[in-house]
């Protein structure tokens, strides 16, 4: 794994914060899951006893589900994402593709609201060894962003 992407994308991760500014994490199936991970690690703690710091992740059964059956499924983060997100917030998206019109949807509406958008890397990576690279990544962003706020 790239240390120095880790500490590019820990950096972006770290001024969003001090600037007052939340996080915002999105994902399908697995990534979904890991999305929420790094969350958890964020809102709670990686190793490391600290503040919790403002991330947020867009997987919620009850919205998502009412999204796509009002709407359509492509909306249920770009919708939460209008609602909540402001200037200066990032949008992480997790996919094994690249290709889910659900989070191509949130880029968008993301670079509309002037959002930076954090696409956590698929390039270089085996098709089956994707998930495995970016818990590793998550758990080096949080390690490197933990530090920042003890």
């Amino acid at each position: 794994m790239g240390k120095m992407l880790a500490q590019k994308i820990a950096k972006q991760i770290i001024e969003c914060f001090k600037k007052g500014n939340k996080l915002f994490c999105i994902g399908n199936g697995g990534s979904a899951s890991q999305a929420t991970h790094l969350v958890g690690e964020l809102q709670g703690k990686f190793k490391l006893e600290r503040k919790p710091l403002p991330a947020i992740s867009l997987f919620d059964l009850a919205s998502m589900t009412a999204i796509a059956n009002d709407y359509n499924y492509k909306y249920i983060f770009s919708r939460p994402l209008e609602a909540l997100g402001n200037a200066g917030d990032i949008l992480v998206v997790l996919s094994t593709s690249g290709k889910s019109k659900n989070c191509l949807e949130a880029i968008k509406q993301a670079n509309k609201d002037g959002l930076k958008v954090i696409e956590w890397p698929r390039r270089g990576v085996g098709s089956d060894k994707i998930q495995e690279y970016h818990l590793k990544l998550i758990h080096k962003v949080c390690e490197l962003v933990e530090k920042a706020f003890i």
